[in-house]
């Protein structure tokens, strides 16, 4: 099994280990594009209002250029403690016992803008780039990682079973045939149903954390469905499609 996380804008900065080395990151026929991105952010670094304006930064965020300006040269930390923010704080990684986080590492992945697809122990330098990001006279992110990201995935799909995790915006740089897909909903009291970012979140960090540390390995939507609800979380399945019902 495959959890395959969304990234976060927000990083954790600095790190203890050398520089990045392409070739020691998953996948590695996603080098080519994952160097042209590189090349291209470091060269827009060194124009701070179009990377402002590529980025979607304001100008107090100057040192979210800065690190851009630096990704060949900055120290790395692996993907999984990299990322931080909601999802990243309710799956606490950290906190797992030494099984369970064995088991993580070999089933946690994430969907970057920048890498195409990382595991969870890939080391990685803090940069800035998200989906909805346009660098200047290229073409949109989705466009450019498709043809490349997708059979990539297919790959894995067809090996492992992927619970896609991700939000729409990085579902779309590679699409995944046939994967568990999850949704969460905060249903008010008078039964209405919302999308609240926040929640959305949080419960996809705790299923992640569930999945993560699982003794069994799930193999269809209905089995991932029964770990969340011996978790306690309330989940309704219609085939692949799992929604998470958060109550208000």
């Amino acid at each position: 099994m495959i959890v395959l996380l969304p990234p976060s804008e927000t990083k954790r900065v600095g790190g203890d280990a050398p520089a990045l080395k392409l070739a020691q990151l998953c996948s590695p026929e996603l080098n080519p594009i994952r160097k042209q991105l590189i090349a291209e952010l470091v060269d827009l670094a060194a124009d701070p209002e179009a990377s402002r304006l590529a980025l979607g930064i304001s100008a107090a965020q100057g040192a979210e250029i800065e690190r851009n300006a630096t990704l060949r040269t900055a120290p790395t930390l692996p993907a999984i403690h990299r990322y931080t923010g909601v999802l990243y704080d309710a799956l606490d990684f950290g906190s797992l016992r030494p099984a369970e986080a064995t088991r993580g590492r070999a089933r946690l992945a994430v969907g970057s803008a920048l890498f195409g697809l990382l595991r969870a122990d890939d080391a990685i330098p803090a940069y800035r780039l998200s989906a909805s990001s346009t660098l200047p006279g290229r073409p949109g992110l989705a466009t450019r990682w498709r043809p490349v990201l997708e059979p990539v995935l297919a790959e894995l799909s067809s090996r492992e079973l992927i619970v896609d995790l991700r939000s729409g915006a990085y579902a779309g740089l590679g699409r995944v045939s046939g994967a568990v897909r999850v949704d969460v909903v905060t249903e008010q009291p008078d039964g209405r149903r919302t999308v609240v970012t926040h929640f959305n979140k949080a419960h996809k960090g705790r299923l992640a954390r569930v999945l993560a540390a699982a003794r069994t390995e799930p193999d269809d939507a209905a089995s991932v469905a029964t770990l969340a609800c011996r978790a306690g979380m309330r989940v309704e399945r219609k085939s692949n499609e799992l929604t998470i019902v958060v109550g208000n």
